[in-house]
């Protein structure tokens, strides 16, 4: 009973010790699925090279077409969808509900890849398991952000919302520090180039379903949100058929995450995702230097989140968008550029740096500017649907834009495209209202 009295008390809002340490524990717990998705993400990427053969060998040119089929039903299909279905669990039978499933989801999507059989046993239908676990986990991907974004606005204080839901990108940009580490230590430590191709791609994820369970079962003693329960003694939960109805009454919100995530969504995508690429192919620093110089400009990225977030509770969201805006128009460009001419390892790692000062100001606080736009009725699936489908558009297609500017031989094509994006955003950002003096979060519907 003590317990119980003890996370009530947290989710009412009161301000003691005891309550801010439950409190931040169910933030950890709710926000600890993006580390997980995120490293799958990031380990299917950073191991594709090692068991690409496995699944895809050259001499079938019908596989080879599938294989750029599953990253696009991944990518571009399975995201949107679970958007929608994630977002309509969330607001139908519960935010904990969707939060448990979602990681689920993306425990057994890991698994599936870690024993599927190669193409050389089992032939075609090699690829075709590859291909249903990476759309399970889009699926996953797609879900699990507009949950616990949802999830962490409503259980945060609200007096420091921005800085509790900061968390959110902690964790995401935590799960790709932890699949790097797992790269390094299996190229560099545990195992040879030739075990990694025969065998040893399917230790991470192996590693990420363990996360997974991790996860699962410190989800099981979630507390679910005061919003969520009030609007269901309210009556306010609506039928699948009603939630669309009732979103379709939120065009400006819905276009307003759309416009609000374009730009940041591009960037997070290149100064994560695609920079690895980036600074082992543009600058042509060595393979080992290139990961470390990441590694420690995603700790980097990581520890100024929080820090943002405060500032925001403290003076508005508002101006934190618009710096981003305004400082990444400006400097994109130039940061890009002087990176390509740099070899020097340390300016590299300065100038990834400097991109997540104003890149941070987009990070830190979407997930708050968004859950503030929508009533706690169809809040999970306002932010979900419409970011899923402009992350699949605007950020997972990032990495490709760049390297076909760099294909056709003019590659400042892509700094500029990046640039533009942010300053489209900017307009967004410039003529929206602040969300935190005029927030949807108290209205039930």
């Amino acid at each position: 009973m003590d317990e119980i009295a003890a996370r009530t008390s947290v989710l009412d809002g009161d301000g003691d010790a005891a309550d801010r340490k439950h409190r931040m524990r169910d933030i950890f717990i709710g926000s600890l699925g993006n580390l997980v998705e995120w490293y799958d993400f990031y380990a299917y990427t950073a191991f594709a090279l090692y068991f690409g053969p496995a699944f895809f060998p050259n001499s079938d040119p019908v596989v080879q077409q599938l294989n750029a089929a599953v990253i696009f039903a991944a990518t571009f299909l399975a995201r949107p969808f679970g958007g929608w279905l994630f977002g309509y669990l969330a607001d139908r039978h519960g935010r904990r509900l969707s939060l448990t499933i979602s990681v689920g989801a993306m425990c057994f999507g890991s698994l599936l890849i870690a024993v599927t059989p190669t193409y050389a046993t089992i032939g075609f239908a090699a690829p075709l398991v590859l291909a249903a676990a990476r759309i399970i986990e889009g699926l996953s991907l797609g879900g699990e952000y507009g949950a616990s974004a949802t999830y962490l606005s409503e259980i945060a204080d609200p007096k420091r919302r921005g800085f509790h839901t900061s968390f959110a990108y902690v964790t995401l940009i935590g799960g790709q520090l932890v699949a790097i580490v797992v790269l390094l230590l299996l190229q560099k430590v545990f195992l040879t180039e030739a075990e990694l191709k025969a065998w040893g791609w399917r230790i991470p994820f192996v590693i990420g379903a363990l996360l997974a369970v991790f996860t699962l079962v410190m989800r099981r003693n979630l507390e679910e949100t005061k919003a969520f329960k009030q609007a269901r003694s309210d009556g306010k939960i609506v039928t699948a058929t009603g939630l669309l109805r009732t979103l379709i009454t939120y065009p400006r919100e819905l276009l307003l995450v759309v416009g609000l995530t374009a730009g940041g969504t591009a960037a997070f995508y290149t100064f994560t995702t695609y920079m690895q690429t980036y600074v082992r192919l543009s600058v042509g620093l060595a393979p080992d230097t290139t990961t470390l110089v990441i590694f420690f400009s995603l700790l980097f990225a990581a520890g100024i989140q929080p820090v943002y977030g405060a500032l925001s509770d403290r003076i508005g969201r508002k101006p934190l968008l618009i710096f981003f805006g305004v400082v990444g128009t400006l400097t994109t460009v130039p940061i890009l550029t002087l990176m390509k001419d740099t070899k020097s390892p340390f300016i590299v790692f300065l100038l990834i740096c400097a991109a997540w000062v104003f890149t941070a100001g987009y990070t830190s606080i979407n997930a708050i500017v968004k859950a503030e736009l929508f009533p706690t009725a169809i809040r999970a699936s306002g932010i979900a649907i419409p970011y899923a489908i402009t992350v699949s558009v605007f950020g997972g297609t990032a990495p490709m834009i760049a390297l076909q500017c760099k294909a056709w031989g003019h590659e400042s094509w892509f700094y500029y495209y990046l640039s533009g994006m942010i300053f489209l955003s900017l307009i967004i950002y410039a003529t929206m209202r602040d969300t935190k003096k005029i927030s949807a979060m108290e209205r039930v519907s």
